[in-house]
C-alpha cells in the first residue's frame, strides 16, 4: 500500500525515512533536503566520506535517524546530479525498498515536485518492494509506503500513484509466474491462473484450447512441441474489451513453461533457468489485467503460447516437418528452437482477428544476450512500430535497443522439404528468429520484442530489479498501449 502525505517526514511514525543523495563535484548533496532536519542535511554533506556515503546510483547506506520519529534514515544515491530523470529515481527509490525488506513502514523523502516525479518514486518503490516467498521464509517485502509530497492534492499526482499501484501489481504477478517451479506452473496450471486472474478485472474473459483443441485447430506448432511432454500444450487467449474501443492490439506471448531442448537437449549447466521461458506470457496475461484494471479505451488480446518441452519417446525429432497454423510447413532441424514454432501459431491466431497491430515478446533466442547482454532487450519488426516500442521503453524506464531484420536472412531458412526451416545460420540468430516470425505476420503491423536475457536475473539484484524474475516487457507493453489509446 502507498499513500501521498504532506507532513515533515521527521515526524512521521515508520520504521525508516529514505532520501536521497547526489554527487556534485566532490561533494555528496541531500535532494529535497528542505524536508529533513537541518543538522541531518548538514551531517549527511559534511560527513558523508566518514559514512561510507559516495551517493553513486544504486548504493543504499543505513544511518542513526536523528531528529526523526524513525530510528533509521535510509540514504540512496542517485549518481551525478546532472543526471538525475525520472529512471533515476525510480532505480533508487527500488533500491531502498529492497534493501529494507523485513520492515513495515517506510516514508519517501525523494524529490516529487510533480506528478511525473511521484509516478517515478511510486513506482520504483513499489517494484522493490518484492520478495518470492512461495517456497521459503524470507524477510517480507516493504507493505507500507509513504510518499512526502507537495501534492497531496493534486489530480495528476493522485492519478500517478493509482497507475504506479496497477503497474506493481502486474510486474510482482509476471515475476511470481517466473519464479514458480515448473513442476508446479505447467501449461494446464498456467491457463487455470489466467482464468483466476481474469476474473479479478473487470471486462477479461479466458478461453483454452487444450491438445485435442489444437491438433484439430492445425496448431502444428504448439502439438508439435509439446507432445514429447506427459503435460500437454495449451493455447490461452485473454481479452479485455471496453465498450468503444479506440485500437485494438493483439500481444503474443512465449509460454515454454519448461525448456530441456528437446531431443536436442540443452547443456545441464544453467538449464535450472529455464523455467522463465515462459516470462513472455506472464507478461502478456498481466499486460491485458492491467490495461483492463486501468480501464485504458484500447482492446488488447492476450495469445500465451504454452507448451513444455520436453525429451521423450513422443517428443518431435530433427527433421519432423510440422505443419503451423494457416498451413505453412516447418522442418524442424532443431527442437530447441522451439519458441518460434508456438509463437508461429499465436501470430497466425493473433492475425486472423484483424488487429490493428501484433507485439509478440518471447525469451526467444540466446543470441538476444550475445548481442545486448543481460539488461538490455531487443525489438524488431514494422519500423514504425519498433520505434513506438522504443518510444514506450523510453517513457517506461525499460531498455529497448532497435534491431534489423535483413532479407538475406531469410535464404538461410529455406528446407529442401517444407516451407521454411525452424534455424539458419549460426550467426545473427537473433535476427534470424525475427525473420522466421515475419512469414506469419503478413502485412499486419508487428514488432518482435526479444527479452531472454532481461527477463530473469541470475546475477545480483539492482535497483528495483531482483534476482530471478524480472517482469521485464510488462512496462513497455502498458506504455505502448496507453499511447495507442491517445492517438
Amino acid at each position: 500500500m502507498i499513500s501521498l502525505t504532506s507532513k515533515n517526514p521527521a515526524r512521521l511514525s515508520v520504521d525508516a525515512v529514505v532520501v536521497a543523495v547526489a554527487q556534485s563535484g566532490d561533494t555528496v548533496v541531500p535532494l529535497a533536503a528542505d524536508r529533513l532536519p537541518a543538522e541531518l542535511a548538514t551531517l549527511i554533506s559534511r560527513d558523508a566520506k566518514a559514512l561510507g556515503i559516495t551517493g553513486a546510483a544504486d548504493e543504499v547506506r543505513r544511518v542513526p535517524g536523528l531528529g526523526l520519529s524513525a530510528a533509521v534514515l535510509v540514504v540512496t544515491g542517485v549518481g551525478p546530479v546532472a543526471a538525475v530523470d525520472a529512471e533515476v529515481l525510480r532505480r533508487a527509490a527500488g533500491a531502498a525498498t529492497r534493501e529494507l525488506a523485513g520492515s513495515t513502514s517506510v516514508a519517501l523523502a525523494l524529490p516529487a515536485s510533480d506528478a511525473t516525479e511521484v509516478a517515478a518514486v511510486a513506482e520504483g518503490a513499489l517494484l522493490g518492494a518484492y520478495s518470492f516467498t512461495r517456497y521459503r521464509e524470507a524477510p517480507a517485502a516493504v507493505t507500507t509506503l509513504e510518499l512526502v509530497t507537495d501534492r497531496v492534492r493534486d489530480r495528476a499526482a493522485k492519478e500517478a500513484l493509482a497507475r504506479a499501484e496497477v503497474v506493481a501489481a502486474a510486474v510482482h504477478a509476471t515475476r511470481d509466474l517466473v519464479n514458480a517451479a515448473p513442476n508446479d506452473l505447467y501449461p494446464a496450471a498456467f491457463a487455470d491462473l489466467a482464468k483466476a486472474a481474469a476474473k479479478e478485472a473487470k471486462g477479461v474473459k479466458v478461453s483454452v484450447l487444450d491438445e485435442k483443441a489444437l491438433a484439430s485447430g492445425g496448431y502444428g506448432g504448439l502439438v508439435g512441441v509439446g507432445q514429447g511432454s506427459v503435460r500437454g500444450p495449451r493455447l490461452v487467449k485473454v481479452s479485455y474489451s471496453p465498450s468503444r474501443p479506440t485500437a485494438s492490439i493483439a500481444l503474443v506471448g512465449k509460454g515454454i513453461t519448461f525448456d530441456s531442448g528437446g531431443i536436442s537437449i540443452k547443456p545441464a549447466a544453467g538449464m535450472e533457468a529455464m523455467k522463465s521461458d515462459m516470462a513472455g506470457a506472464a507478461a502478456v496475461l498481466h499486460t491485458v489485467i492491467a490495461a483492463a484494471r486501468l480501464e485504458l479505451p484500447v482492446a488488447v488480446t492476450g495469445w500465451l503460447c504454452l507448451a513444455e518441452n520436453m525429451p521423450s519417446g513422443t517428443a518431435q525429432r530433427p527433421s519432423d516437418v510440422i505443419t503451423i497454423r494457416g498451413g505453412k510447413t516447418v522442418e524442424v532441424l532443431n527442437t530447441d528452437a522451439e519458441g518460434r514454432l508456438v509463437m508461429a501459431d499465436g501470430l497466425v491466431a493473433a492475425v486472423e482477428e484483424k488487429p490493428d497491430v501484433v507485439l509478440d515478446i518471447a525469451t526467444l533466442t540466446g543470441a538476444q544476450m550475445v548481442a545486448l547482454g543481460y539488461r538490455v532487450s531487443a525489438v524488431m519488426g514494422s519500423d514504425d512500430v519498433r520505434a513506438e516500442i522504443v518510444d514506450a521503453a523510453g517513457v517506461t524506464g525499460e531498455q529497448f535497443w532497435p534491431m534489423p531484420l535483413p532479407a538475406e536472412l531469410l535464404g538461410g531458412l529455406k528446407s529442401k522439404v517444407a516451407d521454411l526451416a525452424n534455424i539458419g545460420d549460426r550467426f545473427g540468430g537473433m535476427l534470424t528468429a525475427g525473420v522466421f516470425l515475419r512469414e506469419f505476420v503478413g502485412s499486419t503491423p508487428w514488432a518482435h520484442l526479444d527479452i531472454a536475457g532481461p527477463s530473469f536475473n541470475e546475477k545480483s539484484a539492482h535497483g528495483y530489479t531482483p534476482v530471478g524474475g524480472t517482469g521485464v516487457g510488462v512496462r513497455t507493453l502498458l506504455g505502448f498501449i496507453e499511447s495507442r489509446a491517445t492517438r
